[in-house]
């Protein structure tokens, strides 16, 4: 065996960067599918390691967890965004803001919040009528924006609050779109787009301090510890304890905004997209809810009943995985297939490639909610969408919650036509989002 895992050839300065942001969607399938296992290349002058076996994402995620650390090279942009939200930051401060904030998701919660979901998405569905043509990634954006700022950030968002955020969400993507030249340049050097970048972040800190502005003052007595129990609330109760200080209410506001809205938003949204391309499939969605709701719109209690509806979800997250990409950095030397991942390299772990590897699942190209109605023993990270270990996403059962009540509630109601021709095309930001929209006709039923 060599020493170095095998990989595609590169090119002086920009090693496999160029193809990787031609298309990082075919760039990752092709290697998992030519060098199973570990495969080796460099994003300009990061060498990056991509693991494709499960075990092998296991052992990053959970066994080995403490052995990896989020990739210094994702501090530049990503930090200015982020801070040390609990999506960035390490150690003991993470663990603290962990602990923190867990009280906000806890299961007793998340059964009264229910109502609040399709109450959001009956506003919604109040402004649609039957024929008309609508940006389904934006509907599913506002509504779950809704969800998030109510249930988490204790506030109601206006129209101009939400076109306000809407309008930044573009420059704060298209800033991490895989880029040739910014993997190979220096981390200091001006580049195009940066200061519109910047302008969208300050517009959303903006959005941030009114928030909070809004909200001190009405937690309740924070020294008896009463009062709401939303994250904001927590928060400012812990700065009165001298426990949190405005930065870092800044920075988990700003995470839980964009992370606590974005990936359920796009889950809606490429399903919506996969029933419109399988009739079948949503006539027996129409079946399960006619027979299990009627005109009744769902609740709590009808979640675990609504098995076609989980399907729906779990194989759109495995076709089209909002996260399809996650990065760690090794704080040592490891060893994985008899092969060494050094110190400081980046190591890269695909939902993308993974979830429609032909080594782990049948027709993995096929949209076919029925593969999860069977108990095949597939290997537990073939599947990962949340992520995995101590670090997996804290707010998954929300999000799950979210994406199963709003998909039950609005296909009720609509179907929806895809009224392009062809695949959606993909755009690679923090996350995959279909590029120019998702335009979709209403029928009402």
């Amino acid at each position: 065996m060599g020493t170095s895992p095998p990989g595609p050839t590169g090119e002086p300065l920009f090693g496999s960067s160029r193809r990787y942001a031609d298309d990082p969607f075919r760039f990752l399938s092709a290697c998992e599918e030519a060098y199973s296992g570990v495969v080796t290349f460099d994003l300009g002058p990061v060498e990056t390691y991509l693991l494709t076996e499960p075990e092998h994402v296991e052992r990053v995620l959970v066994a080995d967890a403490d052995r990896f650390a989020k990739p210094e090279f994702q501090d530049d942009a990503l930090g200015d965004l982020l801070g040390k939200g609990l999506l960035l930051s390490e150690g003991q401060r993470w663990r603290e803001q962990r602990r923190l904030a867990r009280p906000a998701f806890q299961m007793d919660r998340l059964t009264d919040f229910a109502n609040d979901i399709v109450a959001h998405n009956e506003r919604l569905l109040d402004g649609w009528e039957d024929g008309t043509v609508v940006d389904v990634e934006r509907a599913m954006t506002r509504v779950t924006l809704s969800v998030i700022t109510d249930l988490m950030l204790g506030t109601d968002l206006s129209d101009e609050r939400v076109q306000t955020i809407r309008e930044a969400l573009e420059p704060l993507g298209a800033r991490f779109e895989p880029d040739p030249v910014r993997f190979a340049a220096p981390t200091w050097l001006p580049m195009p787009g940066d200061s519109t970048y910047d302008t969208a972040v300050e517009t959303m800190e903006s959005v941030i301090r009114d928030i909070v502005a809004e909200r001190r003052g009405s937690e309740g007595d924070a020294e008896a510890g009463e009062g709401p129990d939303d994250f904001l609330s927590l928060l400012l109760r812990a700065q009165e304890r001298g426990e949190q200080t405005d930065t870092q209410i800044r920075d988990e506001m700003m995470t839980m905004l964009l992370a606590g809205h974005d990936t359920t938003a796009l889950t809606l949204t490429y399903s919506w997209y996969l029933l419109s391309q399988h009739p079948t499939v949503e006539q027996q969605l129409h079946e399960e809810l006619d027979e299990q709701l009627g005109d009744e719109p769902p609740g709590m209690a009808d979640v675990r009943e609504l098995d076609l509806v989980e399907r729906i979800i779990n194989e759109s997250m495995r076709l089209y995985p909002p996260v399809y990409v996650m990065f760690r950095e090794p704080v040592e030397s490891v060893v994985f297939d008899g092969y060494t991942v050094p110190e400081g390299s980046a190591v890269m772990l695909s939902q993308w490639a993974m979830h429609r590897s032909e080594r782990f699942w049948d027709g993995p190209e096929q949209f076919d909610p029925g593969r999860w109605a069977d108990n095949r023993d597939r290997p537990r990270f073939a599947y990962f969408p949340f992520g995995g270990g101590p670090r997996h996403c804290i707010g998954k059962h929300l999000a799950k919650l979210e994406a199963k009540l709003i998909l039950a509630r609005t296909a009720q109601e609509y179907r929806l036509e895809y009224t392009r021709e062809g695949e959606p095309d993909l755009w690679p930001t923090l996350t995959m989002h279909p590029r120019n929209g998702m335009p979709m006709q209403l029928h009402e039923r």
